[in-house]
């Protein structure tokens, strides 16, 4: 699947974001070249390949990762004393999807 103008003023307009003429050519290239790798990695044999659920770290890098450890936060009152408005535990804010 090849990625053309009409597909990048769509997402475009979804994300309601003005896009230039010279965008829109930058962004074809790019996202091109981002299928173009999918592609590639498409083609390998991934059958007797196990799935797994994160990313493996050796030995040597788990040493770098810190340790979990249990720290106190904010309260839910805490965390909504300075909201402009709050309702049912949760911030309140203006609704921002608008048909255009």
């Amino acid at each position: 699947m090849k990625i053309g103008v009409k597909e990048v003023e769509y997402v475009g307009k979804l994300a309601q974001l003005a896009i230039t003429e010279d965008e829109k050519k930058l962004f074809i290239g790019q996202l091109n070249s981002i299928l173009e790798f999918v592609e590639q990695l498409n083609q390998l044999d991934t059958a007797n390949v196990e799935p797994t659920a994160h990313a493996v770290y050796s030995v040597e890098q788990s040493r770098l990762l810190r340790p979990d450890e249990q720290v106190t936060t904010f309260t839910q009152d805490q965390s909504l004393a300075n909201a402009p408005e709050t309702g049912a535990g949760h911030f309140k804010v203006p609704k921002v999807i608008a048909d255009r």
